[in-house]
């Protein structure tokens, strides 16, 4: 059986956890439970913990201390954060000890099983991969051990790709939620996450579907448009307090996006908030 344990220090929120995930895997998966880092990562050396799911803030040892111990203890053991610390510099860290996911709460359970279904996969790729390298060991010659080599790679790389894909576009967008206000460019932002910029280009562009810049345009355009119903926010200043300080580009910016311009828009949504 896959052995898997829940960090958190909240009783209830790790009841529910572990129901959620015993309803769902508890054929196949073993499931401890951790109040705090310090006793996480005596199980996790104790137990041969395979998967851990780690909340961040807990009293003494957080979860991030506790992963970096248990990255150095085991290389490939899979690591989930579920966090309400919506915070850049934890998951600027959590990429760095190569976490897996990075979900914010409150999460949804599909997220959570998504994830837990995922790593376990990848548990099982590596287990198939030790297999064969014992039976080498021994040997024996493994079935089609050509074949089987090379995909297990690729599987490798892509959950690899995946999950720091998922947890750059945490910081990102963490990032851009606490400086979309000020002047930010793609090239400082890429370098506030740990990019070289064309990698940062590539990577966003997979992650989000869309160019950095098209992508920060709406997310200010959402931000003005939160400011534009209320009544006591003047509308020339609307632009500069979500970044634009050339108020004409930003009403053509605005108006590419919504279809009309922010007085416009003002006038709109005040006249159906009265309805």
């Amino acid at each position: 059986m896959y052995r898997l344990m829940i960090v958190e220090d909240e009783m209830i929120e790790r009841i529910v956890l572990k129901k959620m995930l015993l309803k769902k895997f508890g054929e196949e998966c073993q499931v401890f439970e951790a109040q705090n880092g310090k006793e996480a990562v005596e199980i996790f050396k104790r137990e041969n913990i395979q998967v851990v799911i780690l909340d961040i803030g807990m009293p003494g040892m957080n979860g991030i201390q506790a992963a970096e111990i248990m990255r150095k203890e085991k290389k490939d053991c899979c690591l989930i954060f579920l966090t309400a610390y919506d915070r850049f510099d934890y998951a600027k860290r959590a990429i760095s000890i190569r976490a897996m996911e990075y979900l914010l709460k409150p999460y949804s359970q599909k997220e959570v099983l998504s994830v837990v279904e995922e790593a376990l996969r990848v548990v099982s790729e590596q287990e198939d991969k030790q297999e064969g390298i014992k039976l080498q060991d021994t040997g024996k010659t493994p079935e089609s051990p050509a074949i089987e080599e090379e995909p297990h790679h690729a599987l490798d790389d892509e959950a690899d790709f995946s999950s720091r894909l998922s947890v750059m576009a945490s910081m990102v967008e963490e990032y851009i939620r606490s400086n979309y206000m000020n002047d930010i460019s793609m090239s400082e932002t890429a370098r506030a996450v740990g990019y070289s910029e064309p990698y940062f280009c590539r990577m966003f562009k997979v992650q989000f579907g869309q160019s950095f810049t098209s992508y920060l345009a709406e997310y200010r355009v959402s931000e003005a448009k939160k400011l534009l119903i209320q009544p006591n926010v003047i509308v020339k200043e609307v632009g500069v307090r979500v970044g634009y300080m050339d108020s004409n580009y930003f009403t053509k910016v605005f108006k590419r996006l919504e279809g009309m311009n922010p007085s416009e828009y003002r006038m709109a949504r005040l006249k159906d908030l009265q309805i």
